[in-house]
């Protein structure tokens, strides 16, 4: 048994906003079938994306903190006109510059209308096929840890994993990649961004939760109260969900 990841969520204010913006920003469509905000391809809402990773832009009544996500999206861009166009096109959607400590550096740090920070990469060719997101990137302390845990926990496969940085992507070698990357930033807020997580049909959610917890997961309170799904953190205290299947 494993887990497939289906979607970030990013908590916001106003999660119409921050949904359409990142519809334009990734050339995909903001759907709203209820008090989300979903984002994904175009041609009609299917859930979960057939892309392995879609966007859900959930409520929530506070706004972000001056402190640093730990999960980010890199996107993914084909040349140096390709990465200055989309900065300045990503600019006028509303995005602005961010500070994340990143000196000198060939990659554009912004953040959302919301102040989540993201990357834009300069050409590498380890993405040339992940579409617009290249990579979601999670700070840790100890890659070698993440990759043991979400080794087990999902059906990616670990494409490579060092003192610095763990690294999975999708059986299936599509979309972007998810990696662990050594950081001395330690959780001092909830968590603005994490993954959601789905149990493939057929299989036991519940029974999938328990081998969480058994593997080091805890759960977690977050004023959710009586969901379908359930929170639970990672070793590190990384927030993520297990939805239930429909």
């Amino acid at each position: 048994m494993a887990l497939r990841p289906v979607q970030l969520n990013i908590k916001a204010v106003d999660p119409p906003a921050v949904g359409r913006f990142w519809a334009e920003a990734l050339g995909w469509t903001a759907y709203f079938p209820g008090a989300t905000t979903y984002v994904g391809p175009g041609g009609g809402l299917v859930w979960p994306a057939p892309v392995p990773l879609g966007i859900d832009v959930v409520p929530v009544p506070e706004p972000k903190t001056g402190t640093k996500n730990r999960v980010h999206l890199d996107l993914a861009t084909t040349s140096a006109a390709h990465q200055a166009e989309l900065v300045a096109r990503l600019r006028a959607l509303g995005a602005t510059s961010a500070q994340v400590g990143q000196g000198e550096v060939p990659w554009t740090v912004l953040a959302d209308p919301e102040g989540n920070e993201f990357c834009v990469l300069e050409p590498r060719e380890v993405y040339r096929d992940t579409g617009p997101i290249a990579a979601v990137v999670v700070d840790c302390a100890d890659p070698q840890a993440m990759a043991r845990f979400w080794g087990e926990a999902l059906d990616w496969t670990l494409h490579g994993v060092t003192d610095d940085e763990a690294v999975f992507r999708c059986a299936e070698g599509v979309g972007p990649y998810l990696e662990f990357i050594r950081s001395p930033d330690a959780r001092t807020v909830p968590d603005r961004v994490h993954l959601d997580l789905l149990p493939y049909p057929g299989d036991d959610g519940a029974a999938e939760v328990a081998r969480l917890r058994a593997l080091g997961a805890t759960d977690l309170d977050l004023g959710q109260g009586d969901v379908p799904w359930t929170c639970l953190a990672d070793p590190e205290d990384h927030e993520f969900c297990v939805l239930a299947l429909s």
